[in-house]
């Protein structure tokens, strides 16, 4: 079985595009070295994949007749990717900056529940006009003292 076509079955490239365009990257190879789209993959093969900044090594179990489902994947390939792969994976989630950049656009509904939770107030009561007057005339009275 060709290799993209094997990583598009097993579910690693949602696409078998996107997985002949990783492969044309280099950032695809069996054993040592880096493969073509029509490279045959055969089972006992050690796969290596470079994906989001994260080296993984997956051995072929079996070989699929065609994609198969999430729950089934483990049939074909076996995992043997480092666990500080993993632990940089989460590391580097935990230190993503801030979603989007401050001042670009309306604050979403996170950004408003956030800014509620910090401040301890609700945004979603409606604000009256004579809570506000009060509040001036209480400074003013304030001030007289």
């Amino acid at each position: 079985m060709r290799i993209d076509k094997f990583l598009w079955c097993v579910r690693f490239y949602k696409t078998r595009s996107i997985a002949a365009d990783e492969i044309r990257k280099n950032r695809v190879s069996v054993g040592a070295s880096p493969v073509k789209s029509s490279k045959e993959v055969k089972i006992g093969d050690v796969v290596k994949i470079r994906k989001n900044q994260i080296d993984y090594q997956m051995e072929i179990l079996q070989l699929p007749k065609s994609r198969v489902g999430p729950k089934l994947v483990a049939l074909y390939i076996a995992d043997k990717t480092e666990k500080d792969q993993y632990e940089l994976l989460q590391m580097r989630k935990l230190n993503q900056d801030y979603y989007r950049n401050r001042g670009e656009g309306r604050p979403t509904k996170k950004d408003r529940r956030e800014l509620d939770d910090f401040t301890g107030t609700d945004s979603g009561t409606p604000v009256d006009d004579d809570g506000w007057e009060l509040f001036f005339q209480e400074k003013e009275l304030g001030d007289e003292d």
